[in-house]
């Protein structure tokens, strides 16, 4: 859908850096210019907290701290949530500022409104607020000063440094981050259908910020939505920005009882109003129907398998940045899946191998060593409490997040006992497979030689043997002890006896001359 052009009149709502000599240039995106834009607003803020700066800098804190919010899903270091600690305090202390100083923007605006009013009339009441906000002004600039002399600027440095770079490892427009801008539509969506439902005054803010959180994701991590969707989403949000702005002007005159009487209380309530709903109504128009903007974005995002798809990517990646050997974990995926496959061929897993499932054993194997990021003794205990804690993702279901959880459990040490809490955790039919998924990962883990090579496994079923093939195998190495005992669970749970053997790879065939 082509971005409108609003025919709004508006309260001027810089963008960041507005008349400052960046503005001309092409703006810069992505987290560490927006952490360095930080600092240097502070500076700016600092010489006066006028309303450009103070605004600047709320913007740029805010960014930050969204895609924080975004990127803590992704990678669980601590970093990410002290980061956004760090700027809530500032943020805040200038909320009241900013305010006051929109406030004044919309009082200079709205006071000569009036049909047939003088340039420069009085307004009692515009005079009374602008009295108000001009003794708040100075004391919010006041506690500014201080929330701002307290806000640690060499560690917020050190993590423009140190971040920037955890969050590249995720490349820009993958489907990884389509699953996150997804998870973000949903959320504003949600926002979306009570605020048209109640119209009240919390549903429309809370709206406005859900919808900032989804552009914010677009913006700094899929570029090419958002060259097609960013005019659309800056209007939007500047329209839910500007209702914001009426309601606490409006309740900004009420409590400081700017309304002496009933003719100017209808006065104003009718000059703000308006306003009001000429936003409100605009939004309706581009936000509600068949051609929505809701219906546009949605179709560009993860549906069906490829939501299931860009779900596992978010858990593999999650894995990535706390598995210290994920190298491995994804050699043992791989390997799960070929010995998976080669049993379900072969007719001994005495249940339907379907996609889900093939799912839950490679998000399994992904995640199984994830605990070692915490402990190494008993890691699997600890992987198993960390997947369990993980928020679902979009496109899968709490089972299956519990199965995988269950089946990491059980990669290696003690068996599943029936009566063990992590079993007891799972409704009845998903105990058995559970138990033949970790049975898989068990072996896989094992057969896993550790040289950075992907040995490609071969099984067979022979009367009642399961053969499992891997070159490189011998029966005599110390490998051959452990992947013994990591059968036993598979033997147990398909009730026959699994074999590794040797599989002979064929030499290149050389010539002989005939003499």
């Amino acid at each position: 859908m082509a971005a409108r052009a609003s025919t709004l009149t508006v309260v001027s709502r810089a963008t960041p850096g507005a008349g400052t000599k960046s503005a001309k240039a092409k703006p810069k995106v992505g987290l560490r210019a927006w952490m360095e834009r930080v600092l240097e607003e502070c500076d700016r803020a600092a010489a006066g907290f006028e309303a450009d700066p103070v605004h600047d800098l709320r913007v740029a804190l805010r960014r930050c701290r969204s895609l924080a919010d975004g990127l803590i899903a992704l990678d669980a270091d601590p970093s990410w949530k002290e980061m956004k600690k760090a700027g809530r305090k500032l943020f805040r202390g200038l909320g009241e500022l900013r305010d006051m100083q929109v406030m004044q923007e919309w009082i200079e605006k709205l006071r000569f409104a009036e049909e047939g009013a003088e340039p420069g009339a009085a307004d009692p009441v515009a005079k009374k607020l602008l009295d108000h906000i001009h003794a708040r002004e100075a004391e919010c600039k006041m506690l500014a000063l201080k929330d701002l002399n307290q806000f640690d600027r060499k560690r917020w440095r050190q993590w423009s440094r140190t971040l920037p770079g955890r969050a590249s490892r995720v490349r820009p427009g993958s489907a990884v981050y389509l699953h996150l801008a997804f998870e973000k539509w949903t959320g504003a969506y949600e926002l979306h259908k009570r605020a048209i439902r109640t119209r009240s005054q919390v549903a429309l803010h809370e709206l406005r910020i859900g919808i900032k959180r989804f552009r914010y994701i677009v913006e700094n991590f899929l570029p090419q939505q958002h060259a097609r969707w960013g005019d659309d989403l800056k209007e939007i949000q500047d329209l839910l920005g500007e209702v914001h702005d009426l309601d606490v002007l409006w309740a900004t005159a009420l409590a400081v009882q700017a309304l002496p009487d009933m003719e100017s209380r209808r006065r104003w309530r009718e000059k703000l109003n308006h306003e009001r709903n000429r936003r409100i109504e605009r939004y309706r128009e581009m936000m509600i129907g068949q051609q929505s903007l809701w219906r546009t974005w949605r179709a560009e995002l993860p549906a069906g398998p490829q939501l299931r798809a860009a779900a596992l990517g978010r858990l593999r990646v999650w894995a990535g940045f706390l598995d210290p050997d994920f190298a491995h974990s994804q050699r043992v995926a791989q390997l799960s899946l070929q010995l998976y496959e080669g049993l379900a061929r072969a007719g001994v897993l005495g249940h339907d191998s379907a996609a889900d499932t093939r799912d839950i054993l490679q998000a399994a194997a992904f995640m199984h060593d994830v605990g070692k990021i915490k402990v190494q003794g008993g890691h699997q205990k600890k992987s198993y409490r960390m997947i369990r804690k993980l928020a679902r993702p979009l496109g899968w279901s709490g089972r299956e997040l519990e199965l995988a959880a269950v089946v990491a459990r059980y990669h290696r040490g003690a068996l599943p006992r029936p009566r063990a809490a992590a079993m007891q955790a799972l409704e009845l039919p998903d105990r058995h497979l559970a138990m033949q998924l970790a049975g898989v990962l068990r072996l896989a883990n094992a057969l896993d030689a550790r040289t950075g090579m992907l040995p490609k496994l071969e099984v067979e079923l022979r009367d009642r043997l399961v053969i499992v093939q891997s070159p490189g195998y011998a029966p005599l190495d110390r490998a051959a002890e452990s992947i013994a005992a990591a059968r036993h669970l598979l033997e147990t749970v398909l009730r026959r006896p699994v074999m590794v053997k040797a599989l002979r790879v064929p030499g290149p065939r050389t010539s002989s001359a005939n003499g």
